[in-house]
C-alpha cells in the first residue's frame, strides 16, 4: 500500500497550476497524465486553484482531502487561544513550556501539529508516505503566503519514524507525539472521509510499536501516544500516566534524562 503513487492529473490547470504540478512531480516522483487518462477507480492527486488534494475516483461526489492549516476552524482556534485548552496540549505538558521543539512522529494531515505551533512550539513532522509528505508540505507552502511566522515553525523530514527519530540530528527534542493509525472495525458514516482514504492507501499501522522506543530515547521531557480508548498501550509499556477523552486517551511517558 504505501508504495502506491497516485496520479496528478491536468485538468484545464492554469499557468500556475502547471508550474506547481511540474515541482510536485519532480520532487516526489509522481507521474503526470491528462485529464483524458483520469483513472475511474482508485485513489489520485490532483492540483486545483493551487491546492494539491488526494481524490477517490470512486466518489465523485466528495471533495478531495487537502491540508489546510489556515483554514476558518483552525484560524478561529488560534486567535481565540482554543489550543490551549486541547487534551493534547496538556498532554504534552506546555504549562510554561511554549517554546519547546515538538516532533509529530505520525503527522496525518497535521491538525494536531498545528494546535502545537498555534501556541508557540516549534514542530518537526516526520512522514513515510510521499502521498501524506507531498500534501503536508503543500499545506505548509500555502501558510507560508498568508502566515510566514507560523510556517516557518513547522518543519517537514521525509521517512521512516522509527529510522529518522533513531538517528535525528539537529536542536534538542523536547517531546515526541504518536498518533498511529488503529483500525476501524466496522465501517461507518462516523469515520471520516480523510481517515477513510489514508486507510486505503495505507493501511494501518502494524509496525507502531517500533516507534515508542526511539521516541523514548530521543525526547528530553516527555512521549505521548494517541490511543482508542479500547486499545492496549503502544508496545505493551506502562505509561506515567493517561490523560482520557470521550474517545481517546494520551498515554504519557515521562523521560528522566539524565
Amino acid at each position: 500500500m504505501l508504495n502506491r503513487v497516485p496520479l496528478i492529473i491536468c485538468d484545464d490547470a492554469n499557468s500556475d497550476d502547471d508550474a506547481l504540478i511540474s515541482a510536485i512531480s519532480e520532487k516526489w516522483g509522481f507521474p503526470v497524465v491528462s485529464s483524458s487518462e483520469k483513472p475511474s477507480e482508485g485513489l489520485y492527486l490532483q492540483v486545483q486553484n493551487g491546492v494539491l488534494g488526494l481524490a477517490d475516483a470512486g466518489e465523485k461526489k466528495v471533495n478531495p482531502v487537502e491540508v489546510d492549516f489556515a483554514s476558518p476552524a483552525s484560524l478561529y482556534r488560534k486567535q481565540h487561544g482554543g489550543g490551549r485548552k486541547e487534551p493534547i496540549v496538556k498532554a504534552i505538558g506546555l504549562k510554561g513550556n511554549e517554546a519547546w521543539h515538538v516532533v509529530d512522529a505520525t503527522p496525518g494531515l497535521g491538525r494536531d501539529a498545528f494546535v502545537l505551533v498555534s501556541v508557540g512550539c516549534k514542530v518537526t513532522m516526520i512522514e513515510r508516505s510521499p502521498v501524506v509528505a507531498a500534501l503536508l508540505e503543500d499545506g505548509i507552502r500555502r501558510l507560508a503566503l498568508s502566515f510566514p511566522e507560523l510556517a516557518a515553525k513547522m518543519s517537514l523530514q521525509h521517512g521512516n519514524s522509527a529510522e529518522v527519530m533513531q538517528y535525528f540530528t539537529g536542536e534538542n527534542v523536547n517531546a515526541i507525539y504518536l498518533d498511529p493509525m488503529f483500525p476501524h472495525k466496522k465501517k461507518s458514516a462516523l469515520v471520516k472521509k480523510e481517515m477513510r482514504l489514508f486507510q486505503q492507501l495505507l493501511g494501518h499501522d502494524p509496525d507502531a510499536d517500533a516507534l515508542l522506543p526511539p521516541a523514548l530515547k530521543l525526547a528530553t521531557h516527555r512521549v505521548v501516544v494517541k490511543r482508542p480508548n479500547s486499545a492496549d498501550v503502544l508496545a505493551g509499556e506502562k505509561p506515567s500516566m493517561a490523560i482520557e477523552s470521550k474517545k481517546h486517551r494520551f498515554d504519557v511517558y515521562l523521560c528522566q534524562k539524565p
